[in-house]
């Protein structure tokens, strides 16, 4: 008998696993369009935290799977407890707020001190602990591919948790490797969304392998070759960036133990503090970076990037050393090598201040001529140009101020200041031709034309004194030519049309004046004035194009006006008053004889 009822149990059993339906999550997809949507398309780990923790807020509630109302009473999810999709929601949402927060920490601007990586690393572990649960109710509630998304997704948190710990460098690689093979073959399958997401997960996990690979000793990578590994952009580099820029700066500090001193156009400034080494040499690394590989082997965007990177180490050199200023004390010999060196270091800031202006004229006179890009980006306007040119100039204006500042003057700082005074010439030429550009585009063809000649004599000036010195460049020579010859053709369609429009201007204004209305009509615009009115405005009444219709002369007829009258009184209080009685004060009638006559 009892044998019979445990074979009905277990028959019951198996219709229930049978009946119940297995939920199917796209693990990559789903959060992939959170942190996209949530900050992490600019690195932003604070908003993405908050939105996963209000996201679970609403889960917990909507599952009314709350911990109960004062005291806390834990729940723990088990495959029993999954019920629906979204309890699986709740357990991968908890691991990617863990997750996120060890990220917000690891972007501190100094880095995370000991404290707060002790707290990185308990998030981590944390995350590790909700992705393994979310892994084992996947391999029972899910389908299979879900069940091998949840596997591909705990490993990758393990070999992130590891990472970060720099210990086990191989049980690193081995989760790293088992996460690259799942998505490589889920990127065989699906949608071509899905199969680009996976094939996107698996070049950003390639670095963190070869950065493994090259702890254990089984690459051989060098330290400075790593930096291009990490170029592919995505929030599951972050750690690399971080674990690689760590390592640089390690280099850098037993390479900055043999700089001691600073060359810039001859001069030597010897370097004391350790702090001010490691920036600037950071900053030359940066520099090589940039000059190696050439212009079109990096993007517009990297480069500038980089060149942020180049800015942000210079001043925290030059940070370092004011602060040696500042405690420097009597001593007038280190002062003054702490000035020189602050002034070259300036002086090289704003080189490289107008070599990334340069930059940004290139990439805005490409967007000048198209119309509307791939990208469906905003076209130049030739005022934008005017405005970074106005930048130039007073980028080379503050660069030659600082080179005039000192005393003894070597001959490279002469020739940097003559350089100077010839890219000045050559930016008042182009903002020139630019300025005119703009006028043309207005219709002020007067203007357009004397800007247009002025910006040909600017040119032909800088063209000059380029091919006056020996050793020029022969690609500024180029394209100073070509602005000359552009200058010299917009004058004269400027010229050409100036004419143009002058002969076309007698019949243009008679047709405009013989459009005057005398009055107005019911086309005319509300508000616009009669010309009788504008008397005292010194313009013409027929030369505004902006106008859409004909101006008036004056109102006919001529329109009502209200004038002043005489106020109309009701006295209204007139039947409300009771008058008193003047009876006694009236004049009687009398009436009698000859005695009433005397008596009266």
């Amino acid at each position: 008998m009892a044998k019979e009822k445990s074979d009905v149990s277990s028959m019951e059993v198996d219709d229930q696993i049978s009946t119940n339906p297995k939920f199917s999550i796209n693990v990559l997809q789903l959060l992939k369009s959170s942190q996209m949507q949530h900050g992490l398309r600019f690195g932003d780990y604070t908003r993405y935290r908050r939105y996963c923790s209000a996201r679970l807020r609403r889960l917990y509630k909507s599952l009314k799977f709350t911990h109960g109302r004062g005291k806390y009473t834990k729940k723990s999810i088990t495959p029993s407890t999954v019920t629906e999709v979204r309890f699986l929601h709740l357990v991968l949402y908890t691991a990617e707020r863990a997750w996120s927060h060890a990220m917000e920490k690891r972007q501190l601007p100094d880095g995370p001190n000991a404290r707060q990586r002790s707290y990185l690393i308990g998030r981590l572990r944390k995350a590790v602990k909700w992705a393994t649960l979310f892994a084992e109710l996947c391999s029972i509630k899910g389908d299979s591919r879900t069940s091998l998304e949840a596997e591909a997704y705990a490993s990758y948190m393990k070999g992130n948790l590891l990472f970060e710990q720099d210990q086990n460098w191989d049980i690193a690689l081995k989760s790293f490797k088992s996460a690259r093979v799942v998505y490589e073959e889920l990127g065989k399958y699906g949608d071509l969304e899905n199969q680009v997401l996976c094939r996107e997960r698996v070049e950003e996990l390639e670095p963190s392998i070869r950065y493994c690979l090259h702890k254990i000793g089984e690459s051989n990578l060098q330290a400075s070759e790593l930096v291009h590994i990490g170029e592919i952009e995505g929030p599951a580099l972050d750690l690399f960036k971080a674990k690689l820029e760590a390592v640089m700066d390690e280099a850098r500090s037993q390479q900055a133990a043999s700089m001691t001193e600073f060359h810039w156009l001859g001069h030597r400034f010897p370097i004391s503090n350790a702090k001010t080494r490691v920036s600037i040499l950071k900053a030359q690394d940066l520099e090589k970076e940039l000059n190696d590989r050439k212009e079109g082997a990096l993007p517009s965007e990297k480069r500038l990037a980089v060149f942020d990177k180049i800015f942000a180490a210079y001043h925290e050199a030059r940070s370092s050393i004011r602060s040696d200023l500042a405690n420097a004390g009597n001593s007038e010999n280190m002062k003054d090598d702490l000035s020189g060196l602050d002034k070259a270091i300036g002086a090289v800031l704003g080189q490289r201040t107008i070599e990334r202006n340069q930059l940004l004229v290139s990439i805005a006179k490409s967007k000048l001529s198209k119309t509307r890009d791939e990208k469906n980006e905003k076209v130049t306007k030739p005022e934008e140009l005017v405005r970074l040119y106005d930048l130039l100039l007073q980028n080379t204006a503050d660069l030659s101020d600082l080179l005039s500042s000192g005393r003894d003057r070597k001959e490279e700082e002469v020739a940097l200041s003559e350089e100077c005074e010839l890219k000045s010439l050559i930016f008042r030429a182009e903002r020139c031709f630019f300025l005119a550009k703009s006028y043309s585009s207005a219709g002020k063809r007067t203007e357009a034309y004397s800007l247009f000649s002025l910006a040909r004599s600017l040119s032909e000036k800088a063209l000059k004194k380029v091919q006056s010195v020996a050793t020029h460049d022969q690609a500024m020579e180029k394209e100073l030519e070509t602005l000359y010859k552009d200058c010299r053709s917009n004058s004269c369609i400027e010229h050409a049309m100036g004419i143009m429009e002058h002969e076309k201007a007698p019949n243009d204004l008679s047709k405009k004046i013989s459009a005057v209305s005398i009055s107005a009509n019911g086309n005319d615009k509300k508000g616009e004035k009669f010309l009788v009115e504008k008397l005292d405005v010194y313009e013409s009444g027929v030369a505004d194009t902006s106008t859409r219709v004909a101006p008036r002369i004056a109102a006919y007829q001529p329109g009502f006006q209200a004038i002043p009258r005489n106020p109309i009184v009701l006295d209204l209080a007139y039947n409300s008053i009771d008058f008193p009685s003047i009876e006694n004060r009236m004049k009687k009638d009398k009436k009698g004889g000859f005695i009433s006559r005397l008596w009266g």
